[in-house]
């Protein structure tokens, strides 16, 4: 069973940036394609960024094209989210998610707030 535990939020100038971290535990970390996620109040979950187990392919929704970057470090099993040029848009409770073949798993989430 992973554990995952994000750290990094906080609140933030519009313009400004954060890195969140996602340390992971209790599972192999490279073998989980690795998600970013966010929840805005009294909207639904969306997609932010996702990460192959290797590291080498990404993908963005297009909110966070050309401003967030993701990446993991598996000899540290933590994934990162690098916000650049935040937005009040922005505000959410980000989760980190792990995927694998038939399971899944969530952290609890870090509350990034971004002030116009």
């Amino acid at each position: 069973h992973v554990q995952l535990l994000e750290s990094g939020g906080g609140l933030v100038q519009a313009g400004g940036s954060l890195r969140l971290s996602c340390a992971a535990s209790g599972g192999t970390f490279s073998s989980y394609v690795m998600h970013w996620f966010r929840q805005a109040p009294g909207k639904e979950r969306e997609f932010v960024a996702a990460i192959s187990w290797s590291g080498g392919t990404t993908n963005y929704a297009d909110s966070g094209k050309g401003r967030f970057t993701i990446s993991r470090d598996s000899a540290k099993n933590t994934l990162y989210l690098q916000m650049n040029s935040l937005k009040p848009e922005d505000t959410a409770v980000y989760y980190c998610n792990a995927r694998g073949a038939a399971v899944e798993y969530w952290g609890q989430g870090t509350q990034v707030t971004v002030s116009s």
